[in-house]
């Protein structure tokens, strides 16, 4: 099969590889579409071997493991790759956990499949696992105002969608050029606003304090879906000194600007793939559950959420030359140049593909 291998610049080789085979809880899927997250490039640069850096999958089950039931050869599904381990969806074929697949309703396509895996699953682990904020299967009668910086992002923009399931209102929303999406996401009935980054940050500063003013004086919790360029220090000029908690997204920094009485917690999707977990809940007894039980659980409401319409793929971009386009891609994501929109790349489109 065809392999992307995605290396510092970025610089994106076409290699051929084995069709892999699944392990007892894994899934092997004939990829037709594969997205793209900023942390492709990001983890390239971070790593000195090239890897396929894919995660997130959308296509037909190929062939499955021993322990697996949920799932049988020929289904439509998407799925979220364990990051930094082979078997990534820049590929003709790819691996994936059978508790992080889900099936892809028949009116979702592959594209729009293919925004949702590990995006919305950052979302959903860093409102809820993090946040501790209410579930979309008990939501709050309260009123509880919630910052989304970077809301116009495949991640924010799930932000909102979990958010208005669990009834978390107002979302005071932080974009630029994505106005228009997310516009198009929030219910104004509800105290929603959107604040232009663009305007400066001592406007966006400013536009926070009269949201809280709204809101009886105090914001508590906020997702940074940006965690860069000053987003978590507006932020923190507004959050509540002592209550106020924050999901931030990149990894790797100390965030020293957050004052320590603010609660601060990074997103850590890849623990969805982990048995170990730093959540509260784990060594009481009973039936244990973590982050790994978690994104089962989340991934199945976000599949019946696609089928019911209240929970929608990202807006998506299609790449000309499928595994041939992942380089310019990775390249317009590391400058910047997409705003309110994923890439996502037709495998079949790869010159070669079938061919080996």
């Amino acid at each position: 099969m065809k392999e992307a291998i995605v290396g510092k610049g970025p610089k994106v080789l076409i290699i051929d590889s084995p069709i892999p085979e699944p392990g007892p809880d894994q899934i092997v899927t004939k990829v037709i579409v594969s997205g793209s997250n900023p942390k492709d490039w990001k983890r390239a640069e971070a790593t000195e071997k090239p890897l396929n850096q894919g995660d997130d999958i959308a296509g037909i089950v190929h062939s499955i493991g021993s322990n697996v039931y949920e799932f049988k050869p020929g289904d439509r599904v998407a799925a979220f790759h364990q990051m930094m381990s082979p078997g990534g969806s820049f590929a003709e074929y790819a691996v994936s956990w059978s508790h992080t697949t889900f099936h892809l309703p028949q009116k979702t396509s592959f594209e729009e499949g293919a925004t949702v895996p590990l995006a919305s699953m950052t979302a959903a682990v860093g409102l809820y696992q993090r946040l501790a904020l209410p579930l979309p299967w008990h939501p709050t009668n309260e009123r509880i105002p919630l910052i989304v910086y970077g809301a116009a992002s495949a991640v924010g923009s799930y932000v909102i969608q979990l958010a208005k399931q669990s009834n978390i209102h107002p979302l005071i929303c932080v974009a630029g050029r994505g106005i228009p999406h997310v516009e198009s996401l929030i219910d104004k009935s509800k105290g929603d606003t959107i604040i232009d980054y663009r305007d400066g940050d001592d406007k966006v500063v400013e536009a926070f304090k009269s949201a809280a003013k709204d809101n009886g004086g105090k914001i508590e919790y906020a997702f940074d879906a940006v965690s860069e360029k000053n987003s978590y220090k507006n932020i923190c000029k507004v959050l509540d000194s002592k209550s106020g908690a924050i999901a931030l997204v990149l990894p790797g920094k100390e965030y020293s600007a957050i004052p320590p009485t603010i609660r601060k917690a990074q997103t850590a999707v890849g623990t969805v793939h982990k048995a170990m977990d730093t959540d509260p809940f784990q060594n009481r007894g009973g039936t244990e559950v973590g982050t790994p039980d978690f994104g089962f659980v989340m991934y199945r409401l976000i599949a019946r959420g696609l089928n019911e319409g209240w929970f929608k793929g990202h807006p998506f971009e299609v790449v000309p030359g499928g595994l041939g386009g992942i380089e310019g891609a990775l390249k317009n994501l590391k400058d910047g140049k997409a705003s309110a929109v994923k890439y996502v790349f037709r495998i079949a489109d790869t010159d070669g593909v079938g061919k080996s």
